[in-house]
């Protein structure tokens, strides 16, 4: 495959005949990465039980996942530029597998670390590849289908973390990790069989879709910038408070298959969130639906935190649905204000820097809140921290064209 750059004059050519095909692999990938990130909020009880952790290390303990994931966007988007995404997708996928059938190998923490750190090298791979592939395959068509792999990753979510959570109570977690570990190689099997790997554009069309979009480079790149800001508020937020439900039900009385199911009802939410508001933001606009999910989300996180165990757990989808619903309508807004019409680029920009700072602000900020005033203070300033995207989104309201956003 040639340089991902490329991508932009693709977006006006027509569907080819192995788009679904092509949506279809990289939406199982998605769907098992999303479950490798958010099965680690199961396991962190187990981890400071055994390991005797306080909230810093267990944020760190995230963050060795997450972190490594952020930062290796662009070295893998770069990869895929000379080994082809179908490659590079098949073995990072292999990779995060083999992370944690390392962690459930090892014997103490040291492993453990190494293995998660595997593990999100391994995941760094997929978002923007997967993005700029499915964007190559549908053509000025894929808007849509990009929300619906943004969609299929929360399928992973509601169906890895409860499944590992049912496993908990009959094996040992370093047992659970060993039969995850198995899917993620029939899952990279999968991808390096079935992915079509599409050719990139030529020359002439790149120099036909270098012109930037929608009033200049200027005003694309300072839309990208609040853009790129708002992801991060919202993808800090997200598991600044994640990282505290399970004590917070376990408070209520829940025992770990009821964390486990009380994820799955969270990540459910999510992803009907995810569709819920794609259709909202084309009603209503993107302003008035990041404003609505993240003051929704504000509102959620304090009903949590308030009411007793089963009522809490009712209100979780609702919070998963807001909770969610921000990152599908700010993740469908990356075309439309990538600098240059540079697609894999902005992507693998975007999800470094939202992914990168949330994976710094959950153990240094939110962590160490967690250990000074415990989990109710910091889920509160979880809370906080989804209401501070609303100045910025009136910002970007501007900067936003057409239907994306009309006057609030």
């Amino acid at each position: 495959m040639s340089r991902a750059t490329d991508l932009a004059p693709s977006l006006d050519a027509a569907p080819g005949g192995d788009a679904p095909r092509t949506l279809a692999v990289t939406g199982l990938n998605h769907a098992l990465h999303d479950g490798y990130t958010d099965l680690i909020y199961v396991l962190l009880p187990v981890w400071q039980a055994e390991f005797g952790l306080g909230y810093v290390a267990l944020g760190l303990l995230r963050t060795l996942y997450s972190g490594t994931l952020a930062a290796l966007q662009i070295p893998s988007t770069r990869l895929g530029q000379h080994l082809g995404a179908r490659a590079v997708l098949a073995l990072g996928t292999l990779l995060s597998a083999g992370g944690y059938a390392l962690a459930g190998a090892s014997g103490g923490l040291a492993g453990l670390c190494v293995g998660l750190a595997l593990g999100g090298a391994g995941s760094s791979t997929q978002h923007p590849l997967a993005s700029a592939v499915i964007a190559r395959a549908y053509g000025r068509g894929a808007r849509g289908p990009l929300g619906t792999y943004n969609f299929t990753g929360d399928i992973g979510k509601a169906a890895v973390p409860p499944l590992v959570g049912f496993l908990l109570t009959v094996w040992d977690w370093r047992a659970a990790l060993w039969l995850i570990a198995g899917l993620g190689v029939l899952v990279a099997a999968a991808v390096g069989l079935l992915l079509p790997n599409a050719a990139a554009p030529g020359a002439e069309a790149r120099r036909a879709a270098a012109p930037a979009r929608h009033g200049g480079a200027e005003a694309g790149r300072s839309g990208f910038g609040l853009l790129v800001a708002i992801g991060i508020l919202d993808n800090a937020a997200r598991p600044a408070f994640l990282i505290y439900l399970p004590f917070l039900l376990q408070e209520k009385g829940a025992s770990l298959t009821t964390v486990g199911l009380a994820l799955s009802l969270t990540f459910a939410g999510g992803a009907l969130g995810k569709a819920v508001c794609g259709r909202l933001g084309e009603r209503l606009g993107v302003t008035r639906t990041v404003i609505l999910t993240e003051v929704g989300t504000a509102a959620m996180v304090l009903a949590v935190i308030a009411l007793p165990l089963a009522p809490a757990l009712a209100v979780l989808p609702v919070l998963g649905l807001m909770l969610n619903g921000t990152s599908s309508v700010l993740y469908g807004t990356v075309p439309e204000l990538a600098p240059g019409g540079r697609v894999e680029r902005a992507f693998a920009l975007f999800y470094t820097w939202t992914l990168g700072g949330s994976a710094l602000a959950v153990p240094l900020l939110y962590g160490r809140l967690g250990d000074a005033v415990g989990p109710h203070g910091a889920a509160m300033a979880a809370a906080a921290t989804a209401l501070a995207v609303v100045p910025l989104m009136l910002a970007l309201a501007p900067r936003l064209h057409g239907r994306a956003a009309p006057p609030i």
